[in-house]
């Protein structure tokens, strides 16, 4: 039954965003309406099955997971965004070094050959 259920409410979904895309000359209010009821329909049919209700467990506790982050400071974000930037940079810099000299030795080899 579950199965059956779960079906039923991806084909509301479906059903839904089919619906605002097939009245495309119709009134945006009404597509969105449409839109919307097919999403709340399959959202309410999912509830009553065992997978929409350990789905809604788990958003809960990842939610309350999130609000123990220790976000850090805009400080720290700051510093940590300019560590990265001088990374990229000197990264940059060191593989376009070892191209250049690369490109150095193979056409020298080139040269050397012809």
């Amino acid at each position: 039954m579950n199965k059956f259920k779960l079906v039923l409410a991806i084909l509301s979904i479906i059903a839904g965003v089919v619906g605002f895309y097939y009245l495309r000359d119709s009134a945006m209010v009404i597509r969105v309406l449409l839109l919307l009821l097919g999403i709340f329909l399959g959202v309410t049919i999912a509830w009553f099955t065992n997978q929409g209700r350990q789905f809604y467990g788990f958003s809960r506790e990842s939610i309350e997971e999130a609000k123990k982050v220790v976000w850090p400071s805009r400080k720290e974000t700051v510093q940590t965004a300019g560590v990265v930037f001088a990374f990229v940079v000197a990264m940059a810099v060191f593989l376009w070094l070892v191209d250049t000299g690369l490109m150095t030795i193979v056409r020298y080899v080139m040269d050397q050959e012809g």
